[in-house]
């Protein structure tokens, strides 16, 4: 499976990470209704931002595997702490809410 995470300002707003493009390593795990993302990345202009706008905060998944649609994960921060710990240069965001779909059943053909 190949899966590309992107942390974004508000759903429509511009990306802060990508890491389709972007050299980061990142791990996730869902506990009950919250989903966890550690990531690891050098405290920098991101970085910053992430905090400044962490109340406003969505993080996607996309999700491929071959032969069958991308799916697409949305994850809500709401509430949830958005850390940053410069000696381990992890960034953690919580989400308390998500919701999964696939984006092809949802386009509308004419």
């Amino acid at each position: 499976m190949n899966e590309t995470l992107l942390v974004k300002h508000a759903v429509g707003g511009r990306a802060f990470i990508d890491s389709g493009k972007d050299d980061i390593s990142y791990e996730w795990e869902q506990t009950g209704e919250e989903t966890r993302f550690t990531l690891v990345l050098p405290h920098d202009e991101r970085v910053a931002e992430i905090m400044k706008w962490k109340d406003e905060l969505n993080v996607f998944l996309f999700q491929e595997q071959e032969g069958q649609p991308t799916k697409k994960i949305w994850f809500y921060v709401k509430d949830g702490p958005v850390t940053y710990d410069a000696a381990s240069r992890q960034l953690t965001i919580v989400s308390q809410s998500k919701i999964e779909y696939i984006p092809e059943q949802f386009s509308v053909k004419l």
